[in-house]
């Protein structure tokens, strides 16, 4: 590799480095509970244990779980219904109009089978919220968002700049090595550069996934308007129902439409996810993987007919399969564990990166070192 070339990768790694180092620990720090926020939530009692249901149970009928559910709020709309896989529980989410943010949303815990009201963590409340916010968007909303996507672009370019310089600085190296016996600053460097090569894909994977989950909400509301558009159009002049169909009917329409799928949640009129004259009922697959991917069946909210089976477009596919990927959210507790463990090994390697910063010696010095390292390799 030629001095010229050496020179413009190192700077590129300084800088992409130095620039979003102290975003990405702050993103390690607070990522690290909400890779277990399932089981936070356990613990803490904001989402019960309970029994699985029996085989032959008959769930309660849904129109009446709204009903249930609105009581608990009186004023408010429905907004989302949906099923927890896990567990016999039913939760609607409920606003003062169907405008109402998630934040704002009122949130309802209903056992599946008996209606029971359960305890119900909201949107908007406790320690594990202020988390999450302050990793997606530092309570900055989409400007936030961006920033934090632009921060994770940043870092990827970082990681690649990173490869590129460790090839000919180690390639005379055993792996592994940590050369102690010289200086700190040295066996800092080693440090960096080996825990650098042991999370390299894994912090790739998840610094790309968490800037594709930062425009999730442009990417939504393309989809809202391009493929939903189509359908809204249709029903073009005609006022919002004031009378719905039977949710409980619709939602029956659509399992027997995806006889091979399981319904997630729908979405009420109004909503943004199905227009203002249809349920939106969400069916997803039944394995680890096809869970993560939904399909979106229309029912017409005033006579519950089917309407339309549309297809995601490929983008938001990607968007939903990022989502959990980030969080390593799709082996269960074994894989979250190693989650937890790469991100420790990334904390160390950006806290040894700005230790490496603040001894720095020269920009010549530096590469002087890389190229020599890589002359010394290619000598027989």
């Amino acid at each position: 590799m030629q001095r010229s070339t050496i020179k413009a990768w190192f700077v590129i790694h300084k800088w992409t480095s130095l620039v979003c180092t102290l975003f990405l620990l702050l993103l390690c720090l607070t990522g690290l509970p909400l890779v277990f926020a399932e089981e936070i939530a356990h613990l803490s009692g904001a989402e019960p244990e309970l029994p699985a249901a029996a085989a032959d149970a008959v769930p309660l009928n849904l129109d009446a779980q709204v009903r249930t559910a609105l009581a608990q709020y009186p004023g408010d709309v429905p907004l989302f219904i949906g099923w927890d896989p896990h567990a016999p529980t039913v939760y609607v989410n409920t606003g003062a109009s169907t405008a109402t943010p998630p934040p704002q949303m009122h949130t309802a815990l209903l056992h599946s089978i008996s209606g029971e009201v359960l305890p119900a963590a909201q949107f908007n409340q406790g320690v594990m919220y202020f988390i999450y916010r302050l990793h997606t968007d530092l309570f900055l909303d989409l400007p936030g968002l961006l920033f934090m996507g632009t921060m994770g672009l940043l870092f990827a370019v970082a990681i690649i700049s990173g490869l590129v310089l460790y090839g000919p600085f180690m390639r005379k190296q055993r792996f592994g090595t940590l050369r102690t016996g010289r200086n700190r600053r040295l066996a800092w460097l080693d440090l960096h550069n080996v825990l650098g090569i042991v999370t390299l894909g894994w912090a790739f994977v998840v610094g790309i996934t968490g800037a594709i989950n930062t425009i999730a909400k442009p990417l939504e509301q393309a989809w809202q308007s391009e493929q939903l558009g189509e359908f809204a159009a249709r029903y073009e002049g005609q006022p919002r129902p004031t009378t719905l169909a039977s949710l409980d009917a619709a939602v029956a329409t659509a399992r027997a439409a995806e006889p091979e799928m399981r319904a997630a949640f729908v979405s009420f009129p109004g909503t943004g996810y199905s227009g203002d004259h249809h349920y939106g009922v969400f069916m997803q697959g039944n394995s680890a993987l096809t869970e993560r991917l939904y399909r979106p069946v229309l029912i017409d909210a005033r006579t519950g007919a089917l309407t339309a089976q549309p297809q995601l477009p490929v983008y938001m596919s990607v968007l939903l399969l990022s989502q959990p990927l980030h969080f390593g959210d799709y082996g269960g507790l074994p894989l979250k564990i190693l989650w937890a463990l790469l991100d420790l090994l990334t904390l160390v390697v950006l806290i040894s990166g700005l230790y490496l910063w603040i001894k720095r010696g020269s920009t010549e010095a530096r590469v002087n070192e890389i190229e020599r390292a890589a002359r010394t390799a290619g000598a027989p």
